[in-house]
Parts: C-alpha cells; sequence; structure tokens
C-alpha cells in the first residue's frame, strides 16, 4: 500500500499545519520527481562552486570549505520542507559586495568575525521583517533610485569581479569566453527559443539549466591547458567539519565585537536590497506557473520564505559563515523547475515535488566523490560563469527599477561608488543625491518634476 497522500485537485498537497509552516516529506506528502532528482546530481557542481571563493577570502582548507557547502546544502532541503515551493541558492548579487567588505578585515580570525558578524545580522533583520511583516513595507520606503543603484552596482560588481586584474578571466580566458557565450545563448538568445519549440533534443538542452555549459566547460578548459582532466576518485567525499568548527566558527576564534556588527550595517542593507528583489521574482516566476495549472494551488508566502532564509543565515554566521549567503532563490533552476511543471501533472505532480526532489539531488551529489572530483578542475569557471549570468539579470533588473532618466543617473553614481567604496559611502551619497534632487519628494516615485519624463523613460 502506498504511504503517498494524494491531494483534491484544485487544492494543495497534503502537509502538517505547525503554524505559518507546512511540514511535508517525501514519498508521503509529495511525489518524489525523479528527472530533477538527476539533474540535481550534477547540478551540485554550482554548490561546489562556492569552494574557491571561500578558500580565496578566508584561507580555508578544500575540505574545510566542503564542509561548508554539505552545511548548507543540508539546509536548503529545509525550505520546501516547511513550504517555501522554490528552488533556494546563494544570494549570488550580492557577493562581490560582500567581498569587498570583508576585505577591509585582516586575513585570519578579524576577517572570519567580521562574516560571522554580517551573516549573523543579514539573518536576524530578515527574521524580524518576515515575524512583523514588515518586509514589503520596509522595500517600498527605499527611494527607487537608491534600489537602482544598489542593484546596478551589484550586477557591475560580478562582472568586475571576474575581469579584474588577477581574477578569474585571467585565469580561465578561453573556457569563460566559450562558456559565457554559449550559455547565454542557450539561456537569452532568441534564435535559440525559436527552434528548441521544434527540436526535442534542443528543447531537452535548454530545460536544463547551466548542466550543459558546466559539463562544456569540464571539456574545454583541459583542451586550452586551464585546468588539468578531472581525475576521477571513488567513495564519499571527505568534509573537514573537525578543522571548520575549530578554526573558523565562534567555537574557534570567538565572537565578533560589536563594532563588527555596527560597521556591517549599510552592507547588510544593500544585501537585503538585493535580495528582495530574489522575493519578487519568486513570487511572480510562481504566479505565472499558478495560472497554467488548476489542478494545484501554490502557496507562496514571504514572510515564510523571510523566516526560514533569515534562520538559515543565523545559524551558519554560528557553525559555517559563507561568502555566498544563503538567499531565497536559485533564479535559473527555478525557472527550469518551473518551466516542466508548467508542462502538465504528468510531467511534474507537484510544484514542491520538483523543487525538493532537485535539492535533494544536489545534497546526494555532494556526498559522491566521483561527481565531486569530477568538477573539482573547472570550480573556478563554474563561479565565473555564475557571477556574469547573475551580472546580466542585476543590472537590468536595476535599470527597470529606475522610474526615471533622473533615477537612472543617481542610481549610475551610486552604483561607481558601491563598486569602487562599498556599501556605506553607496548608500551616504545616495541619500545626499536623492535629497539635493528631489528634496521634499524624497520617498516618493521619481521624475515628478516633469510629468512626461517617467513615461518616456519606460517607453525608451
Amino acid at each position: 500500500m502506498s504511504l503517498w497522500k494524494k491531494r483534491v485537485d484544485s487544492g494543495e498537497n497534503p502537509f502538517i499545519n505547525i503554524g505559518t509552516f507546512k511540514l511535508r516529506f517525501p514519498f508521503i506528502h509529495y511525489r518524489f520527481e525523479w528527472p530533477d532528482y538527476f539533474q540535481g546530481l550534477l547540478m551540485c557542481a554550482v554548490d561546489l562552486a562556492a569552494i574557491p571563493l571561500i578558500v580565496e577570502l578566508l584561507g580555508m582548507p578544500f575540505e574545510a570549505a566542503m564542509a561548508i557547502v554539505i552545511l548548507n546544502g543540508i539546509f536548503y532541503l529545509i525550505h520546501h520542507l516547511l513550504g517555501d515551493p522554490v528552488v533556494p541558492g546563494w544570494i549570488t548579487p550580492a557577493i562581490p559586495i560582500i567581498m569587498v567588505y570583508i576585505e577591509t578585515f585582516d586575513m585570519g580570525p578579524d576577517r572570519v568575525k567580521a562574516l560571522m558578524a554580517f551573516q549573523l545580522l543579514l539573518g536576524l533583520i530578515c527574521i524580524f521583517l518576515g515575524y512583523t511583516k514588515l518586509a514589503k513595507k520596509v522595500v517600498i520606503l527605499i527611494p527607487s533610485a537608491i534600489k537602482s543603484g544598489i542593484i546596478i552596482g551589484a550586477g557591475i560588481s560580478a562582472i568586475n569581479a571576474v575581469f579584474k586584474n588577477g581574477g578569474r578571466f585571467d585565469l580561465f580566458p578561453f573556457s569563460i569566453t566559450i562558456a559565457v557565450g554559449v550559455g547565454f545563448y542557450l539561456i537569452y538568445s532568441r534564435h535559440f527559443n525559436m527552434n528548441k519549440r521544434k527540436n526535442k533534443i534542443l528543447s531537452l538542452i535548454g530545460n536544463l539549466g547551466i548542466l550543459p555549459i558546466i559539463l562544456l566547460a569540464i571539456l574545454i578548459a583541459p583542451l586550452f591547458n586551464e585546468a588539468n582532466w578531472p581525475e576521477i576518485e571513488w567513495g564519499f567525499s571527505k568534509p573537514n567539519f573537525k578543522i571548520l568548527i575549530s578554526e573558523f566558527t565562534v567555537f574557534g576564534v570567538g565572537l565578533p565585537p560589536l563594532n563588527m556588527f555596527l560597521s556591517a550595517i549599510p552592507t547588510a542593507l544593500a544585501t537585503y536590497i538585493v535580495l528582495f528583489g530574489d522575493i519578487l521574482q519568486s513570487q511572480a516566476i510562481l504566479e505565472e506557473a499558478d495560472k497554467k495549472r488548476d489542478d494545484e494551488n501554490i502557496d507562496y508566502n514571504a514572510n515564510r520564505a523571510h523566516l526560514i532564509f533569515g534562520g538559515r543565515n543565523s545559524i551558519m554566521s554560528f557553525i559555517g559563515p559563507d561568502i555566498t549567503m544563503c538567499g531565497p532563490l536559485w533564479a535559473a533552476m527555478h525557472i527550469v523547475i518551473v518551466e516542466r511543471y508548467k508542462q502538465g501533472k504528468k510531467a511534474m505532480h507537484s510544484i514542491i515535488g520538483g523543487s525538493g526532489s532537485f535539492r535533494w539531488g544536489t545534497n546526494t551529489g555532494l556526498l559522491l566523490l566521483p561527481i565531486v572530483t569530477l568538477v573539482k578542475p573547472i570550480l573556478g569557471v563554474a563561479l565565473a560563469l555564475t557571477l556574469i549570468i547573475q551580472g546580466f539579470v542585476s543590472v537590468r533588473i536595476g535599470f527597470l527599477e529606475s522610474k526615471s532618466l533622473k533615477d537612472l543617473g543617481i542610481a549610475g553614481v551610486i552604483a561607481g561608488v558601491l563598486l569602487s567604496k562599498g556599501a556605506g559611502w553607496a548608500f551616504a551619497v545616495g541619500i545626499l543625491l536623492v535629497f539635493l534632487i528631489y528634496g521634499k519628494k524624497f520617498f516618493r516615485e521619481g521624475g515628478g518634476d516633469y510629468p512626461n519624463e517617467s513615461d518616456a523613460f519606460k517607453k525608451y
């Protein structure tokens, strides 16, 4: 007899009610989706791409960084288990902002403490806004020009992190060029989108997100002598939790001082602005999917999401502080899962099943040494690809956040200051410019002085 509790059409999948959260277990409250699980096995390569970043900025051994990635993977599961129907991931656009901030501290215990303080502060802000349901109100109060500048600046910073002197492009010039070129063609090209509708093989490639590009990088990097051929090892991965806990957590280096929490406030606010954009994107993607499927009611609750990823960041700040942070959305894979979900009940019974099965797959992949060793030589390429794609998306979204040409001008200045001086100076400059230009209309939409400017800008 099957343990699976089937849902009533047009309703939600069965769940155990625990207040704001809806607890669901695989094979009982949702059907396990094997296609998404197997896709997750190799897509763990993107999760593993955090390792070179952690190693570089914290001086952490590979095995200790691997422990952080595995801990993050376990916490990714909490989203769907507690009722959040998304594929969670990093706060990717904010990574360069965080990098600039923590690099102001000396390598060693001080830098680890600064990262702890930042991640805990961000987590507590998210929990507070989720619990009080103030998240949307707070973001609305921030002038559009400042939001636009922070998001554009984050996007440019992401791209700059790859192409700056000594960046990853210098290490993998041919591999990154080819991978990014193919990646943009597969994800954004109108020509490819038209052709994949007519060809099942192209459609399959398109639905695999950035997996084909990762596989391509494994082949081309050794051909251009930019990486070694993978040396496949068998068995299970070997994370070193002992070194992580004793040298890179609060249990080894102690609590951060109060001044570190205070200095982290501007960067935490900038990160939250970027993060809230992911929340809006999650909601928009799921609302579109909900219109396509009348057999399931998708329940997305932004306040519940805040509590989950706020809790993840707070806990990780103590047991495994991480540069990439614990974000609400892995946009590329969430879109891939949702596109398959739109194909109907036979393709994917529930969105919870799809997103959950995918994350069970990535967790399995992280534990399998053959998969880890297969992608290890090109983790730098995978990270560069992720940053460039996210930079493209952030600049586009940031541009649209501006309500007028004046807003966009202010945003450009803020973005430049953010890139060169960090979030604290960016906020200060943004507040000053908005006040000087809009005066009493500081909290209103831009373009108020010229009634047709906003309309002309949108048309442009």
